[in-house]
């Protein structure tokens, strides 16, 4: 709606500048763009363990004396 400029009309009549608006586009895109990376980190750590616990059951097992 903001690229359109819809209802930007009543934002700017209160005292908002078409500036803010922009900068909070901005700043959203960086949080999501964060948050993206975030979550393949932590798919490919989830990856990793589901590799370790395949392993795990494969590898012989030290006897405790």
């Amino acid at each position: 709606m903001f690229r359109r400029k819809a209802f930007l009309h009543w934002y700017t009549g209160e005292g908002m500048d078409e500036m803010e608006f922009t900068e909070a586009e901005s700043n959203m895109n960086d949080l999501v763009s964060e948050y993206q990376q975030y979550q393949e980190a932590t798919a490919d750590d989830d990856d990793a363990e589901c590799l370790d616990d395949e392993y795990e059951g494969e590898l012989p097992q030290e006897e405790a004396p």
